[in-house]
C-alpha cells in the first residue's frame, strides 16, 4: 500500500515538474494565457488517464488532473501549486455543478438509485428475474436480452444506462455473466443508439451543433435536421458497435481483457480471492434466498413510469409540429428529473398499497439505494471538473491545431473521426467535443469542397460524412475514456469496478473505431459507396470475433477433482 501511495505521488510530482518546465520555457511564467491551446494543455487530462489506468485510483487521478490544471491556469508558480489545491475546489469542482444541467444528472442518478433500492426490497426485482428466467436460461440469452433492453430504452443514454444496468444486474449475476461484460453491453447500447435514434434527447443537441456550424457556410440552405438525417448512413461507429454487441452476445465469445475477466469469474468459484463482486459466496446465495420476492409488476411499473414519464416530460417541455421538432426543443434535464421522481413516488405507493414495505422500510430502502450511487456520482463530479479544466486550457483547440493543416477533401472525414475521438478521450465528454468541433468542421468541409472544385453531390457527401465523423468520433473517444461521464455511469449502474470496465471495453471499442475509420477512408479516398462499406465491415467484424474470440471452458480453471459439470448456464 505504501509503495502504491509513493508511486502515485512520484508520478504526479514528475508530471507537474514537466508542466512547470514547459511553462517556464514559454517565457511567460506569470501568464496562464501562454499555455492555452499549447501541448502543455493536454498534460492534466493525460495525467488523470495514466494514473487511473496504471494505479487504478480513479478519484485520486481525477483530482490530481484538476489540481494540475488549476496549477497551470493560475500561472504555474510555486504559489499557484499550493493555491491550485484550493482553487481546484472553489473554481472548478463546485462551480462545475451549476453548468449544463449537471446537477439534474446527479439528482436523476440518485433518484434512480432510490427507485432501484425500493423495488429490490419490495421483491419486485426478484419477481422480474424469476419471470425472465423462465425464458432466459443461458448466458447467451441473458446477454442478448440485456442488449435488446438497450435498444428499447433508446431515447436517452443516461436513462438507458441506469435503467438497463440496474434492472439486468441481478439476472446477469445469477447467470454468472461478469460485471465487466454487463457494463460493456450497457455502455455500448447507450450513446450509439441515442446518436442514430430519430427521436432522442441527443437530437436537440446534435441538431443545434450542426445549426451552429451552418452559420459559417455562406450559400448553404439545407436544414440542420435534414443534414443529420442524411449523415446517418456514414455513422459507421454507431451501427458497427450495435452489430458488434449483438454478435459478441450471440456468439458467447470474448477476447482480450474481457476474456480474462470472464476466466477470473470461473476461477472465483473455487478461489474467493477472484470473487471481487461476491457472485459465488455461499453467504450471498443464502442472503438472496431470504430476500422478499413479489410480483414482477412491482418493479416493472416504476420502471415504465420512469421511461414514460421522461418521454412525457420531453413532449411537455418541447414544441413544434412534428415529433422531431418537439424533441429538438425539449428540456431533457427537466424530463429526466420528472421521470425519476415519479418513478420513486410510484415505487413507494405500490410498496405501501400492497403491504410489501411500511413507510420506514420504504424510506430506508430508498436511502440505501441512493447511497450505492454516491461513489460513482463523486467520480462523475470530478470528471466534469476536469472537463472544465481542459476547456479553460484549450486542450481541444490544441488538438484541432495539430490536425488542422493535415485536412484535405478526401481524407477529411477519416481525420476528423480520429481528431474527434482524441478530443473526447482527452476531455471525457462527447457533447463538448461535438459542440467544439462541429462549428469548425462543417464550414471547413463546405469551403474545401468549393476551393477544390468538387461538384455539389461530392461536396454534400463530404459534409454528411464529416458530420457523422464528429458524432461517431465523439462516442468512440467517450467509450475509451476513463473520465467519460457515460462510461462512469455505466460502471455505477452495473456496480462494476470502473477501471475494469474501461480496460475490458477499450479493445472492443478500438476494433470498431478502426473499422469505422477505414470505412471513412473507403468512402472518399477509394470512392466506395457507403452501402458497400456495411457488408465489408460486417464480414470483418464476424471474422475478428470468431478468429480471436474464445468460449472458455469452466472445467479448465477448476482445481483437479472439482471440475464442474457443464449446465445450460454455460
Amino acid at each position: 500500500m505504501k509503495k502504491k501511495i509513493f508511486g502515485l505521488l512520484g508520478v504526479s510530482a514528475l508530471l507537474l515538474l514537466i508542466m512547470q518546465s514547459g511553462f517556464a520555457q514559454s517565457g511567460a511564467e506569470a501568464e496562464a494565457s501562454s499555455v492555452v491551446g499549447t501541448w502543455i494543455s493536454i498534460l492534466p487530462p493525460l495525467m488523470a488517464i495514466v494514473i487511473a489506468l496504471v494505479f487504478r485510483q480513479v478519484l485520486f487521478a481525477l483530482f490530481i488532473g484538476i489540481w494540475a490544471g488549476a496549477f497551470l491556469v493560475n500561472g504555474a508558480s510555486l504559489s499557484s501549486f499550493f493555491g491550485g489545491f484550493f482553487t481546484s475546489l472553489s473554481d472548478f469542482i463546485v462551480p462545475g455543478l451549476n453548468a449544463d444541467g449537471r446537477m439534474s444528472v446527479i439528482v436523476f442518478t440518485i433518484f434512480i438509485g432510490g427507485m432501484v433500492g425500493i423495488i429490490t426490497d419490495n421483491g419486485g426485482t426478484r419477481g422480474v428475474i424469476r419471470s425472465i428466467t423462465r425464458f432466459v436460461r443461458t448466458k447467451v440469452q441473458g446477454q442478448l436480452v440485456t442488449a435488446l433492453m438497450g435498444f428499447i430504452v433508446f431515447f436517452d443514454d443516461y436513462a438507458n444506462t441506469m435503467v438497463v444496468g440496474n434492472t439486468m444486474r441481478p439476472l446477469t449475476d445469477k447467470l454468472r455473466i461478469s460485471r465487466a461484460k454487463l457494463a460493456y453491453l450497457v455502455d455500448a447500447t447507450a450513446a450509439p443508439v441515442a446518436t442514430v435514434a430519430l427521436v432522442s434527447t441527443w437530437i436537440g443537441a446534435m441538431v443545434g451543433f450542426i445549426s451552429n456550424g451552418e452559420t459559417g457556410m455562406t450559400g448553404f440552405t439545407e436544414s440542420a435536421y435534414s443534414v443529420f438525417l442524411n449523415s446517418l448512413p456514414y455513422n459507421f461507429y454507431a451501427f458497427f458497435t450495435i452489430l458488434f454487441v449483438i454478435l459478441i452476445a450471440w456468439s458467447g465469445r470474448d477476447f482480450g481483457p474481457m476474456l480474462k475477466s470472464r476466466i477470473n469469474l470461473y476461477k472465483a468459484k473455487h478461489d474467493p480471492s477472484f470473487d471481487k463482486y461476491n457472485l459465488w459466496r455461499d453467504k450471498i446465495e443464502a442472503d438472496e434466498e431470504e430476500k422478499k420476492e413479489s410480483h414482477w409488476s412491482n418493479a416493472v411499473i416504476p420502471i415504465l413510469v420512469l421511461v414514460l414519464g421522461t418521454v412525457a416530460g420531453l413532449f411537455y417541455t418541447g414544441s413544434g409540429d412534428s415529433i422531431a421538432a418537439i424533441i429538438e426543443t425539449a428540456d431533457s434535464y427537466k424530463a429526466l428529473l420528472w421521470g425519476s421522481i415519479s418513478s420513486v413516488t410510484v415505487a413507494i405507493i405500490i410498496s405501501l398499497w400492497k403491504d410489501l414495505l411500511n413507510v420506514e422500510e420504504s424510506l430506508k430502502s430508498m436511502m440505501n439505494g441512493m447511497h450505492i450511487m454516491f461513489d460513482g456520482t463523486l467520480v462523475l463530479v470530478l470528471a466534469w471538473a476536469l472537463s472544465d479544466v481542459t476547456g479553460a486550457l484549450g486542450t481541444a483547440d490544441f488538438l484541432v491545431s495539430v490536425f488542422g493543416d493535415s485536412l484535405n477533401p478526401f481524407w477529411m472525414p477519416a481525420l476528423v473521426l480520429v481528431l474527434s475521438a482524441l478530443t473526447a478521450f482527452a476531455t471525457g465528454s462527447s457533447w463538448s467535443t461535438m459542440g467544439i468541433l462541429m462549428p469548425l468542421v462543417l464550414p471547413l468541409a463546405w469551403k474545401l469542397g468549393a476551393s477544390n472544385g468538387l461538384d455539389t453531390d461530392l461536396t454534400l457527401e463530404l459534409i454528411y460524412a464529416s458530420v457523422s465523423a464528429v458524432l461517431a468520433g465523439s462516442v468512440w473517444g467517450d467509450h475509451c475514456s476513463p473520465i467519460s461521464d457515460t462510461t462512469i455511469l455505466s460502471s455505477i449502474a452495473t456496480q462494476c469496478d470502473h477501471v475494469e470496465h474501461v480496460n475490458t471495453q477499450l479493445p472492443y471499442a478500438m476494433v470498431v473505431g478502426v473499422l469505422s475509420t477505414l470505412g471513412m477512408i473507403g468512402i472518399l479516398v477509394l470512392g466506395l459507396p457507403w452501402w458497400l462499406i456495411y457488408p465489408i465491415g460486417i464480414a470483418l467484424i464476424v471474422g475478428i470475433i470468431f478468429k480471436f474470440g474464445k468460449i472458455p471452458d469452466p472445467a479448465e480453471f477448476a482445481p483437479e477433482g472439482l471440475e464442474p459439470v457443464k449446465t445450460s448456464l454455460d
